[in-house]
């Protein structure tokens, strides 16, 4: 079975193309859902409901962890709650 550090360690390679920083480290992932390697449910929100780039990241997201070797994987979408920066970027940013 696939680790969930591995998951990570993938979702780690998709950038935000706008800021530059993968979709992990910015918190933009909300759950990670599997039970094996059949199908795989990835929860993740946009820095903002308008994110023009929101279906880019959607397919990345959907791609990468298919290179894990998972049949099928879906991304849900959701901005409850609303996205904001995590402690740590904020601090990395000096925001």
């Amino acid at each position: 079975m696939i680790a969930k550090e591995r998951i990570i360690e993938e979702l780690e390679t998709v950038m935000d193309p706008e800021i530059g920083i993968d979709v992990w480290t910015l918190g933009m992932i909300y759950g990670i859902d599997f039970s094996d390697e059949q199908k795989i449910t990835i929860t993740m929100t946009y820095t903002t409901p308008f994110c023009p780039y929101g279906s880019v990241l959607n397919e990345e997201v959907r791609q990468a962890v298919e290179r894990l070797g998972f049949m099928s994987a879906n991304v849900v979408i959701t901005f409850d709650p609303p996205w904001k920066p995590p402690a740590n970027l904020r601090e990395m940013m000096g925001i």
